[in-house]
Formats: structure tokens, C-alpha cells, sequence
């Protein structure tokens, strides 16, 4: 959730942007099941399949960035040359043995209890807080944003959103990240409070054959809303590079 605002220069581009929406979110059908990474994989191939794309920059946010790296993982880069991945969940997120960095599970839980008690409530009080930074100090919060990302959650099937918080926590891109041997940009916020970049970011950069990172000062989740000139110029640098 959370639209970046990147159309009005991509839109510039002698190139097609397509924007699919994950199954359950957006203008996506909402079918009960395939609420995994492997599914949404498989979905964004059919995407590819259908439009025939080729020689494709991918570029996904949180969740997005996951979808995007396990895109490559699990199906190849044949039909991609370039990606880049912003606020992004890989390789994992979760606390465990192999993962000393990651969150506990108590975090993903209080979501998930969050969105049964009160759904409504849950998906004002994220984009109000930590997902666009509007909790740290000096942030200057927009009414519109996060009645946006109200509407888009509200949207969403409960089940595909409800489902959704274990793909983002427990979802291990490990492996995916090492296979990867196209040019990958991560983007990422310096105090971002959902994907914190020392479980992400800082240990997804060391297993890329071909990575590049740039850490954002202050920044929060919500790149592509809060820092949208940055971030703008940074995609449309890489892929012209």
C-alpha cells in the first residue's frame, strides 16, 4: 500500500510503466487463497507473460521489494535488466537463529491482533506513526496520505491483508538475493521503522552479485511518498545508466 508518486516523470519515458497490483489489494481480484510470495511471483510472471514484456526495470516497495527479488529468484532475469527495491523486506525479516537482526514475532502478532480487534483503527494508526515517519521528530504529517493509505487498506481483502503480514515477516529471499545477476539499487530509509535497515538493506546489499545502496539521512518507510524528487531522480538515473 502507499502509491509512490513516480508516474508524472516516468510518464516522460518512451517506455510503458505497468502497475499490477497484488491479488487482494488495489484493482486486483480477491480470491481466498495464493496469499504467499510464491503466488504473487507467479502473478507478476503472468503480467510479464501477457504484456510481453522484455528488458524490464522492476522496482518494488517493502512487500513489493520482496515480490521483486523473489520474481528473480524463483523465475530468472530474462525478461528484467534492472531492479530496484525501496524500504524492501529481504532477505528476511523475522527474529530467528539465522537471523539475529530480524524483529520478534510478538511484533508481527501485535499486527495481526490490531487488525482483528479493530481494522478501521489499525489502518489509520500506521500511516499516522511509523510508516510515514510522522512520529519522529520534526516530521510534518499530510492528512491526505494517510487517509489515502486508509482507503487503500480498507480496500483490501481482510484475508489477503491479514495473510500478507506473514509473507512480509517470514519470507526468507536469502537465496533469491544470491542468485540475482542483473544491476539491483536499494533504496532505503535511515530510520525507517517497519523494514529496519540493519535486518534488511545493510544485510541484503552483501549477498547481491550486482547491488548498489543508497541509505536515505532521516528517512522513513514511505521513500516514494516522503522523499518523491529523490527518489524520482535516483530511478530514472538508474535506469538510464
Amino acid at each position: 500500500m502507499g502509491k509512490p508518486n513516480i508516474l508524472p516523470r516516468t510518464a516522460r519515458l518512451p517506455r510503458h510503466c505497468p502497475r499490477p497490483s497484488r491479488r487482494g489489494h488495489g484493482r486486483s481480484s480477491q480470491p481466498w487463497g495464493g496469499n504467499d510470495m510464491d503466488t504473487y511471483s507467479d502473478d507478476l510472471l503472468a503480467v510479464f507473460e501477457h504484456l510481453d514484456i522484455k528488458d524490464a526495470m522492476l522496482v518494488g516497495h517493502s512487500t513489493g521489494g520482496g515480490k521483486v527479488i523473489h520474481f528473480l529468484g524463483r523465475h530468472g532475469t530474462s525478461r528484467v535488466s534492472k531492479a530496484v527495491i525501496v524500504g524492501a523486506i529481504p532477505p528476511v525479516m523475522v527474529l530467528k537463529d539465522s537471523n539475529p537482526l530480524g524483529l520478534p514475532m510478538s511484533v508481527f502478532d501485535g499486527f495481526r491482533s490490531a487488525m482483528i480487534a479493530d481494522r478501521a483503527q489499525f489502518f489509520l494508526d500506521v500511516p499516522t506513526g511509523t510508516f510515514f515517519g510522522y512520529n519522529l521528530p520534526g516530521a510534518k504529517s499530510s492528512q491526505g496520505l494517510i487517509q489515502s493509505w486508509w482507503q487503500q487498506g480498507m480496500m483490501c481483502s481482510f484475508k489477503s491483508a491479514y495473510d500478507c503480514i506473514s509473507v512480509f515477516s517470514e519470507t526468507d529471499m536469502t537465496e533469491d538475493l544470491k542468485r540475482i545477476d542483473i544491476p539491483v539499487l536499494i533504496l532505503h530509509g535511515e530510520l525507517d521503522q517497519i523494514v529496519p535497515i540493519k535486518a534488511s538493506a545493510l544485510e541484503g546489499i552483501k549477498l547481491l552479485q550486482k547491488g548498489t545502496l543508497k541509505v536515505y539521512p532521516g528517512g522513513a518507510h514511505a521513500l516514494p511518498n516522503t522523499a518523491v524528487d529523490e527518489v524520482n531522480e535516483d530511478l530514472l538515473a538508474f535506469l538510464k545508466s
